[in-house]
């Protein structure tokens, strides 16, 4: 059976290729040299480098391999997209009926389109159940009475911007709010909060938007996220369980409790 494939950065589009090869699918591939790891060549079927914005020929490709299901996977760097865009008229269609800029409008709204042309966007975890996180405590460090405030002002704080549209990531310190996720993504958050924080054990809090369709740009967390907490001088990671993904879990577990950094896994069930 063949799979088409929307490929952005990172390692989800290489997972996911590798599993669908061994559970029998020909994933067919579009790639955006900004971002795509070209690594990705020796996984697929076949690999398509476009430009973002280039539709029509996204799905002229999908046409010809008989694609009919496929997935958005990865991430992609709003800053080199301005630098690399070239909308096609199909594109420019979009956009004009489309007056929108949220992420998650667009994906949904690009979904539908696809859709229009028989092709149905599968959620992003459906052949890797694993990565999505698990409820919890992860490592052997847990957050004390501080860090769990600062996590419920985090995690409503989160909320509130993904209401917004604007992001999935705070970084709170003692009760004040050091950074909020912009254009410029996640690590670049945890940066910057853990410079204004003066390195002084910042939290940070990452979730899901509300409302988000769950098919696509789901938050995610890794061995990356470990490193940059540790150069920020950041002491937890609370993301959202169930909502979000989380890459090489082990090593990553293993990274925190070296570096004495907690992860926790929550529900807003759990946030008073």
């Amino acid at each position: 059976m063949n799979i088409g494939l929307i490929a952005g950065g990172g390692q989800f589009p290489l997972l996911f290729s590798k599993k669908a090869a061994k559970k029998g699918y020909k994933v067919f591939a579009v790639g955006f040299k900004s971002e795509t790891d070209p690594q990705l060549l020796d996984i697929v079927e076949e690999l398509r480098w476009l430009h973002v914005g280039q539709i029509s020929k996204l799905i002229q490709y999908f046409k010809e391999h008989d694609i009919t299901q496929a997935v958005m996977l990865g991430s992609m760097n709003k800053v080199k997209i301005f630098k690399d865009i070239r909308p096609d008229f199909k594109a420019l269609a979009f956009i004009a009926k489309n007056i929108i800029t949220h992420d998650d409008s667009v994906l949904r709204a690009l979904s539908d389109l696809f859709l229009k042309h028989d092709i149905q966007i599968l959620p992003s975890t459906f052949l890797l159940p694993e990565l999505i996180s698990p409820k919890g405590v992860w490592t052997r460090r847990k957050p004390d009475k501080a860090e769990n405030k600062d996590i419920v002002q985090g995690w409503k704080t989160a909320r509130r911007i993904g209401e917004l549209d604007i992001g999935q990531c705070v970084v709170i310190s003692n009760g004040t709010v050091m950074a909020v996720e912009a254009i410029d993504g996640t690590d670049a958050t945890i940066l910057r909060g853990g410079k204004l924080s003066g390195k002084n054990n910042a939290v940070v809090v990452k979730l899901c938007k509300p409302g988000q369709d769950l098919r696509f740009d789901l938050p995610s967390c890794g061995v990356q996220t470990i490193e940059t907490m540790q150069a920020a001088g950041a002491k937890v990671l609370a993301i959202e369980a169930q909502k979000s993904v989380s890459f090489d879990r082990e090593e990553m577990i293993a990274l925190a409790d070296t570096y004495g950094i907690s992860i926790i896994a929550l529900t807003d069930d759990e946030i008073q």
